[in-house]
């Protein structure tokens, strides 16, 4: 018994005297440039939203963030890289719920998601909105349900890859419905637009922020959107739900993971940092064009409870609809 008492107390010192130091290295936290790896390229709505948000976090760190774009395999490069990267800190991961997908789908990769990451925050989400050429007249989801009946499901929809969020929400979408469709998948958003502003395809689960203008200059037809409550930046679409749809659960979290191990302490310093830029209303204006729904109270706690959740909703689908990788 008293060697038992001796240990703990050993052991009780031996934290306290951790605890100061634990402080210290927070507190001198960051003391250089923090790299961010963005999985998606220059110019998409993940490195847009990380530019927006850098600056005043430079202010409040006094660290610059340097963002490194690691674009390819639907983020899985850049996410492998961060997975592989010291967990000090200095590493960050930038990416979307598109790399829950890809591991639902059952692709090989040398990580795995999200055992191979400390998470830090969520930012923002991604609502999806569903578009058809206006040439259709289609104006709701049942209108394309009868569409698809009316042709023997002789109707295409566009993807911005296999894996990708808007090849997951359409398959969530037919599971739900019945409906049948067939998938022409893309090199990304842009050439998925493309063509269906050109017609080519029948209708797609567009991300918000590349939807939107398009809908605004009349070249596609909006019918609904994913997110939970109508956007501020287009009023007049309504939701998945609102139409019947109940729980559809098509908002994609754009968020920032560090390595496995990262100290706490750390992840905890740049979440906050993070919220209180979110909580800026001139950030806040920069950020509105993009139709996002922005979090600004997500921890690192809460987040790794939604990339659990998200994932096992994705392997769901993806059983339900027999998705296969590439």
């Amino acid at each position: 018994m008293k060697r038992r008492a001796l240990l703990s107390s050993a052991t009780a010192l031996a934290g306290a005297a951790l605890a100061p130091q634990a402080l210290a290295q927070a507190a001198a936290y960051p003391n250089k440039p923090i790299r961010v790896v963005v999985a998606w390229p220059p110019g998409s709505l993940i490195d847009v939203m990380v530019r927006i948000i850098s600056e005043p976090l430079r202010e409040i760190l006094k660290q610059p963030l340097v963002i490194d774009n690691k674009a390819g395999a639907t983020g899985a490069i850049g996410a492998e890289i961060v997975a592989n990267a010291a967990p000090d800190g200095y590493t960050l991961l930038f990416t979307s719920a598109a790399l829950n997908m890809v591991t639902a789908m059952g692709t090989r990769q040398s990580f795995k998601v999200p055992d191979a990451f400390t998470p830090v925050l969520n930012l923002a989400w991604s609502p999806m909105v569903l578009v058809s050429h206006p040439s259709l007249g289609l104006k709701t989801p049942q209108d394309l349900l009868a569409l698809s009946k009316s042709r023997n499901g002789n109707v295409f929809y566009a993807t911005s890859g296999n894996g990708s969020p808007s090849h997951f929400t359409a398959e969530l979408f037919r599971v739900r419905t019945g409906m049948q469709a067939t998938s022409v998948p893309f090199k990304g958003s842009p050439q998925a637009m493309t063509e269906q502003i050109a017609g080519r395809v029948d209708y797609h689960f567009a991300v918000s922020s590349t939807a939107l203008p398009m809908v605004r200059d009349g070249r596609i037809a909006a019918l609904a959107v994913t997110s939970r409550t109508r956007l501020p930046s287009a009023p007049n679409i309504p939701t998945m739900e609102e139409l019947g749809y109940k729980d559809f659960g098509a908002r994609y979290w754009n968020g920032l993971l560090a390595p496995k191990g990262t100290p706490t302490e750390f992840t905890e310093k740049i979440a906050a940092a993070v919220n209180q830029v979110l909580a800026d209303k001139d950030v806040l204006a920069k950020l509105a064009p993009y139709a996002n729904e922005m979090d600004g109270k997500s921890t690192p706690r809460s987040f790794e409870a939604l990339l659990r959740e998200d994932l096992d909703n994705w392997v769901q689908v993806v059983k339900a609809a027999n998705i296969k990788p590439e």
